[in-house]
């Protein structure tokens, strides 16, 4: 199975191809890997990767991932050369990954933490004070939100 950091680095490697606005950071990133996952669950009915997403203060975060991208703190990151993830995914996860970033990506860091905090997911998950975000409800909230 790929890893949160696959799709990370897919995303990242989108990004710094495009000639745009669609600088990532950390807290970027980190939704866009949500909602690569969350739409991910609705379309195939499964995780495209393993990892937990914690409800933590600024949304939905893997903390693997966000350790990883730390040191960045709140500036753009680049892909690692080094790192070819693409290998990973089938097309049709491909696919995903290139919508939800055409979508999302568009928006700031800011903007997507004020959507994910109005999304059942992170509320459920902030509100009950759970470890992690449900992988159940995000498939329920996201295959409601692609009929």
């Amino acid at each position: 199975m790929t890893t949160a950091r696959d799709v990370a680095e897919y995303i990242l490697q989108l990004a710094d191809s495009e000639v745009s606005d669609n600088d990532v950071t950390n807290l970027k990133l980190q939704k866009l890997v949500y909602y690569v996952q969350g739409f991910h669950l609705a379309m195939f009915d499964k995780t495209v990767f393993s990892d937990p997403i914690a409800p933590w203060q600024y949304g939905p975060v893997v903390s693997e991932l966000y350790h990883t991208y730390k040191e960045n703190g709140g500036s753009v990151i680049k892909p690692t050369a080094e790192y070819t993830p693409t290998e990973a995914f089938s097309e049709e996860q491909e696919n995903l990954i290139k919508e939800v970033f055409n979508v999302y990506g568009q928006f700031s860091a800011w903007k997507l933490r004020d959507m994910t905090h109005q999304e059942l997911p992170w509320i459920e998950a902030d509100e009950l004070k759970l470890p992690e975000i449900k992988v159940e409800t995000m498939r329920t909230f996201f295959k409601d939100h692609i009929n």
